[in-house]
């Protein structure tokens, strides 16, 4: 499963779970650096790729027109790239049955809100 990341993530992030994710690529590593979304989105679903982003017009298109590309939406304040790759790693089996789901499964909210009983 090869993951995109957006402009507003480190461009070192590819790198760091090559071993869970790999192949993975920084919109930057596209030459997509300060591209529109549309064009992100459109890379992303030309590729095979599951677009990772902390911006929420990307959840929003993912809403409007479904996949490809799958989506995960990295609903976190601020946090240390660190972070953001302990979640992808802790989340990854999560993110792959998105990777492989039908048209039905269009994102992932990490972390997701908890449950209401």
């Amino acid at each position: 499963m090869k993951l995109l990341f957006d402009e507003n993530l480190p461009p070192s992030l590819p790198r760091l779970p090559a071993v869970d994710f790999p192949d993975s690529l920084h919109v930057r590593d596209c030459g997509l650096k300060g591209q529109p979304d549309e064009v992100i989105w459109e890379y992303a679903g030309q590729h095979g790729c599951v677009l990772v982003s902390k911006d929420s017009d990307f959840y929003e298109r993912s809403l409007l027109f479904g996949p490809p590309p799958k989506f995960v939406w990295l609903s976190l304040g601020n946090c240390t790239r660190d972070e953001v790759v302990a979640l992808l790693i802790r989340r990854r089996a999560d993110i792959a049955a998105l990777d492989s789901a039908g048209a039905e499964a269009t994102l992932i909210l990490l972390p997701q809100p908890p449950t209401i009983p």
